[in-house]
């Protein structure tokens, strides 16, 4: 008898964030098109939630394809120790020319996770290489920055960190900032400032807490203390970098500028893994030394893979067209139509919108628990129906990938409002 890929699947893998003997069998897809994800049985899916965040301009985009081809042709991979490559040297020049102008140099490595990592080096080294005995690292409550050993310790304490809570470095957690609390934030951070190497924050919005978001004021604000104290700012753009905050960046709405940036997600398109921490020339020329210690010892094996910087580079290109823009616009404002229709529904505790992103808080019982049981019915539901919906607990987003046509945000929204009848 011929096994499905679904019943292979589940001989052979062990899936993130799963609960594996509890969970469904995985869905099976075998081909994606645009927007549009299709399984072994041929039924089709709106992908709404652009496959965890990273497909910017459609599954399977011509060309992208059209250039990582090409570029397995010519070199698809070698050492960046001591070697270099024209995708990578290209994809830092026109990334550079994009953010806020302290930012100088780029450093490569293959995820989000890592790229946040590295920014904790630089900043950790930094102080150490000047000679500075500076610790102790400043984070936002319900901060998510990944799920290396580094990452975690500057994410929220939560069910997904406490099996490795005593293997976690002390890090202080903030209140986001708001013209209300910012006073009180501000006095806490005095109190430690000489001992604070550095401050990390995901800007304006909280995605993995369940699109929490705040303003751009306050952060500015925060910020422009921060460095009055010698405190360096690490800006994790992992998920609102290339669009998704409405802007290029969520730096573009900010007044101040932050000493590192981190990137990955929708860096490539969706296509290939890559991350990227770009930092000022003042954090590059603390490393920059005759002493061979002072080197930052880090490094990955694919690090600037020349596939994945050839796949950014193609994917800048498609984000910097008008038509692509324009798309970011109407999506942008298909989402404030919708958020105002919906706004003042009885079950509907909360509309958050940044951009692309919109998020409708529901009214349930065991409210603000990823675990929600609540979430498996929002996630089946919309299953069902041909839309890829992952609710964050009780907090169910769209966060679509450029190339959506208003049919199919209109088909999205409208099945919204109908389990607002129906659930």
């Amino acid at each position: 008898m011929i096994k499905s890929l679904k019943e292979r699947d589940q001989a052979v893998n062990w899936h993130p964030y799963t609960q594996m003997k509890t969970a469904d069998a995985a869905i099976a897809i075998v081909r994606g098109e645009g927007v549009f994800l299709y399984d072994e049985t041929g039924k089709r899916y709106i992908d709404a939630v652009s496959s965890w965040w990273v497909t910017l301009h459609g599954h399977a985009h011509p060309y992208i394809a059209k250039r990582i081809a090409h570029q397995l042709t010519v070199l698809e991979q070698v050492i960046f120790a001591g070697f270099t490559h024209e995708p990578a040297v290209e994809l830092s020049e026109n990334l550079l020319a994009l953010l806020p102008d302290k930012q100088q140099k780029i450093f490569y490595s293959d995820n989000g996770s890592t790229a946040i990592e590295v920014a904790l080096k630089m900043c950790l080294q930094f102080w150490r290489n000047r000679g500075t005995s500076k610790r102790k690292i400043i984070a936002l409550k319900n901060a998510y920055h990944g799920d290396t050993f580094g990452a975690m310790s500057v994410s929220g304490r939560s069910a997904w960190t406490n099996p490795f809570e005593e293997l976690l470095f002390d890090v202080v957690f903030i209140d986001a900032p708001t013209r209300e609390n910012i006073d009180e934030i501000k006095g806490q951070i005095s109190a430690i400032a000489t001992e604070v190497c550095c401050f990390i924050y995901e800007p304006l919005v909280q995605g993995s807490a369940g699109m929490l978001m705040y303003e751009a004021d306050a952060l500015s604000d925060l910020m422009a203390f921060c460095r009055r104290q010698s405190i360096l700012l690490i800006q994790d753009e992992v998920f609102t970098g290339f669009g998704r905050s409405g802007k290029l960046f969520a730096a573009d709405y900010l007044t101040e500028q932050p000493d590192l940036m981190c990137f990955s997600k929708g860096l490539t398109g969706g296509t290939l893994p890559l991350g990227i921490t770009s930092c000022t020339s003042v954090i590059f020329e603390a490393f920059y030394s005759d002493d061979q210690h002072r080197a930052l010892f880090h490094g990955h094996s694919f690090t600037a893979n020349p596939l994945a910087c050839t796949a950014a580079l193609a994917s800048l290109e498609l984000l910097l067209l008008p038509e692509t823009q324009h798309a970011i616009e109407r999506i942008v404002q298909k989402h404030g139509t919708f958020a105002q229709a919906v706004r003042r529904h009885p079950r509907i505790k909360e509309v958050r919108q940044l951009g692309t992103i919109i998020a409708l808080e529901w009214h349930t019982e065991q409210a603000g628990s990823y675990f929600n049981a609540f979430r498996q019915t929002l996630y089946t539901y919309f299953m069902e129906r041909g839309i890829v919906l992952r609710p964050l607990g009780q907090v169910l987003y769209i966060l679509p990938p450029y190339c959506i046509a208003d049919e199919e945000l209109d088909y999205i929204y409208n099945t919204i409002q109908t389990a607002l009848e129906e659930l």
